[in-house]
Parts: structure tokens; C-alpha cells; sequence
């Protein structure tokens, strides 16, 4: 759990990065509505709960340094008990002071009428500039009305300010409470993938093994997944982010599974590949052994000081090697890596940042050079092979073997820590967990 603390000390974080004479704004997500009558449940914005732990909608966040009346301002829901008969209780404005820690909370429909009063004489504006369309319309209005007063020695904020450069580099190196979060959310998932290996058998269909992530994500406590999850089998496991998952699998198939729960909204993101039968067919050990050797090499270098495009370039460099090796590609390792012969086969990056988002904030760039890696980051690591049907000159005997192998990673003062770890991977370990329904 994240604390009330950590949340305001967040703020105060936001605050002190902010120029002087500033506010900053940021609104809650929308409500999406399925129909008239159905909602689709909700899921805060990313930022706005990182920066206020607030879960519910028609909300606006307001930050401003040092106003006596107080820095943080929340615009919010009022309490309605004949609304809160169908929708559950609002925390109110009583409750955004309590439970969430407001200074202030208004009702959200007074927002157009306090905000020119919170703009007046500050110079600059944070928000999430192309994102947050409800600021925006908030504050253009608020300093339209501040510039029909002008004569009377009103000033309006002259300058916006894209507020993604503050939030997003915060969110990219975890606290000790967003790394517990993230860990359970991951164990969960490492539990249900293991369970998915050992019921999975031929002529299932691929939902029936969502199903059962499903149902051991949410028993576990993890309302939501952290994204649709792909069961890929056979052919299905070489398109990249397939969700269709209502084929039936069949024996000889490997089937590619890319599933991770949320706890506390914090993304967990595991793949796993194996074969439906219990038993890799030699092309697709070979495939196999490849991925998880470029994977294994990739996690080795991560500690604190490396540049993210190193891992790239030793991903790419272990992947033409082994596709060299087994025939798949022919020439000069070097040449062809220049040449980007891999993509045939190997058309992603390496990973990605994960955190409250599954693809979360924070530039992979700082001033035009590759970041490196620091202590808190989190990141996956996930390196594939996709070798479609009717791939040429490709043999038939590789077509339809898709591999793909994610663990969740931690960069550590000393170098990283797998989060994933207890997630089985070696051929020899797959293999004993994937028996077939005769227990061979």
C-alpha cells in the first residue's frame, strides 16, 4: 500500500520542481460508458493517482507553492446519498480533506468559478500539455476571464508548461512501497502462469487458459489485469499482441502466454512460452534456446550506469548469432545486425519501463542520448523470435513457432534483481511443470 505520507511527500517533490509564481493542474480520468446504463469500470488516470491516491472521477487536482490557505487544492464529487444509492459512496469534499489530505476541496462544478482566483498573478501553468483536455478548457477559460480585467491589474499566467517532465521522470524510479506493490502484483502472476502450465492440454481453447489467469489474478486480490492478456497457440503465437484467444489448441503447438496482474494499480508483465504437449519439438528447443540465452545475457548487464540501447544492441547481437547458428539467417553476424536482417524474425524492442502504467512514463532519451540505468528503475526484459506460417525461404519445419520470454526486472545499487525470478523458464523446468494430459 502507498501511504497518505508518501503521497503528499510526492506533491511536495512536484512543488519544489516547479518554477516560481506557478500552479499546476491535473484532472481525473473520465467515466466510460459502455451504454446509457453501463459504466466500464473504472481505472484512475496514472498520474493523477500518483499524485493523490484519489479513485474516483470529475476531479481536478491543483498544486501551488507556498498559498496560505493551503498547496494542495481538490476539486471533487459532493456527496449526493440519493446518487450514492446506485454508484456507492463519494468521498465528498469532507473526505478529500480527511482521508486523501486536501488543504481545500471544492465541488467540481465550482471549479470555472474559484480557478481565475487561483491563476491570478501566477506567471506560468502545469498541465499535461496534449493530454489533459479538461485543463485546458478549464484554464483557457480562467485566464480569458483574467484578461477581460487586465485594466484593473489582474495578470493571467502568460506561460504553459508541459507538467509530464516533472511527474513522469518521478515516476520512473520506484519507492520502497511502489517496489512492494509491484512485487506482490508480480507473484501473483508468477502463481498463475505455473497453474496455467499445469492444466494447460490439447484441444482447449486458448480462453479457457484466460479464464484461469483471470480467476487466479482476482482470488488472489488483483481486481484487474494490468492489460487484455495474450494466449497465443500455434500460429497464433507469432502475432505480437494477439487477444483474440478463441482458438482451439492443439497438440504440437507451443503457445505463447503474455499475461500480468495490477495490485494498488501497479502492472506486473510476464511472458512464457511452452509447449502444449509437455515436450519441445527440436526446432522449437532450438528456437527456444536462443531467446533464452539472449534473454539471460540482457539481464546479466543490467546494473546502475549502463545505457538502455546497450541492452539493445546485446539482444540483437545474441538473437543473429543463434539464427546464424541454426541456419535461419546466412552472412556476417556484424553485417547482418547493420543490416537489420533480424527484424524478419525479431521485430521488437528489448522492454520497456513498468510501473503504474504496464508501458510506463519516463523518457527512454535525456538530452538526445540514451538514459542509463539507475537504482529503482523497472524494467522488462523480453526478447522473441516470431517465425510466421509461409515465412520464405524460412523451411516449413520452423513456420508457426513464436517464443517470447518477459521477466520483470529491478536495477538494483549492485546490479538487478529479477522480480519474476520464481518463474520456471529453463527447457528442462518447462518441460516438467507442461506434462501432457497422459502425464508424459
Amino acid at each position: 500500500m502507498i501511504s497518505s505520507h508518501e503521497f503528499k511527500a510526492r506533491r511536495k517533490r512536484v512543488l519544489a520542481a516547479m518554477e516560481p509564481d506557478s500552479i499546476a493542474l491535473i484532472s481525473a480520468a473520465p467515466v466510460q460508458f459502455r451504454n446509457n446504463d453501463t459504466e466500464y469500470p473504472y481505472r484512475q488516470h496514472s498520474d493523477f493517482w500518483y499524485l493523490t491516491g484519489f479513485n474516483e472521477p470529475d476531479a481536478v487536482a491543483i498544486l501551488i507553492s507556498g498559498r496560505k490557505e493551503g498547496e494542495f487544492v481538490l476539486f471533487n464529487r459532493p456527496r449526493d446519498p440519493a446518487k450514492e444509492v446506485w454508484t456507492g459512496f463519494y468521498a465528498g469534499q469532507e473526505g478529500a480533506i480527511k482521508t486523501f489530505g486536501a488543504d481545500q476541496a471544492f465541488s467540481t462544478d465550482q471549479l470555472g468559478e474559484q480557478l481565475p482566483t487561483l491563476l491570478l498573478n501566477k506567471k506560468r501553468v502545469y498541465w499535461l500539455l496534449g493530454e489533459d483536455l479538461i485543463a485546458q478548457q478549464y484554464v483557457e477559460a480562467a485566464v480569458k476571464s483574467l484578461q477581460r480585467n487586465i485594466r484593473g491589474g489582474a495578470t493571467a499566467p502568460t506561460e504553459y508548461v508541459d507538467f509530464a517532465t516533472i511527474v513522469h521522470e518521478m515516476r520512473l524510479i520506484k519507492s520502497e512501497a511502489e517496489i512492494e506493490c509491484i512485487q506482490h502484483a508480480v507473484d501473483i502472476s508468477v502463481a498463475a502462469h505455473i497453474n496455467v502450465m499445469k492444466c494447460c492440454r490439447p484441444n482447449l481453447y486458448e480462453y479457457e487458459l484466460e479464464a484461469q489467469l483471470l480467476h487466479d489474478f482476482y482470488q488472489k486480490g488483483c481486481r484487474y489485469p494490468a492489460y487484455p492478456s495474450i494466449v497465443g497457440a500455434g500460429k497464433n503465437s507469432c502475432i505480437l499482441h494477439y487477444n483474440d484467444n478463441n482458438a482451439k489448441i492443439k497438440d504440437g503447438d507451443l503457445i505463447l502466454i503474455d499475461a500480468g496482474s495490477e495490485f494498488q494499480g501497479y502492472a506486473s508483465d510476464l511472458t512464457r512460452t511452452f509447449p502444449v504437449n509437455g515436450r519441445f519439438s527440436a526446432e522449437q528447443k532450438a528456437i527456444y534456446s536462443i531467446v533464452l540465452n539472449a534473454q539471460e545475457i540482457v539481464i546479466q548487464a543490467i546494473k546502475p550506469g549502463v545505457a538502455r540501447d546497450y541492452l539493445e544492441t546485446l539482444a540483437q547481437q545474441c538473437i543473429t548469432e543463434g539464427l546464424v547458428k541454426i541456419g535461419l539467417l546466412q552472412g556476417d553476424v556484424k553485417q547482418l545486425i547493420e543490416a537489420k536482417a533480424f527484424t524478419q524474425f525479431y521485430m521488437h524492442r528489448i522492454g520497456h519501463w513498468m510501473g503504474l502504467d504496464v508501458h510506463d512514463k519516463g523518457a527512454y532519451k535525456k538530452d538526445g542520448q540514451w538514459r542509463h540505468l539507475q537504482p529503482g528503475m523497472v524494467l522488462t526484459v523480453e526478447p522473441g523470435i516470431y517465425i510466421a506460417e509461409n515465412t520464405e525461404p524460412v523451411d516449413k519445419k520452423w513456420w508457426n513457432i513464436g517464443v517470447r520470454i518477459e521477466d520483470d526486472v529491478l536495477v538494483t545499487e549492485s546490479g538487478c534483481r529479477i522480480l519474476s525470478h520464481a518463474l520456471p523458464k529453463t527447457i528442462t523446468e518447462i518441460e516438467a511443470l507442461c506434462t501432457d494430459a497422459s502425464g508424459n
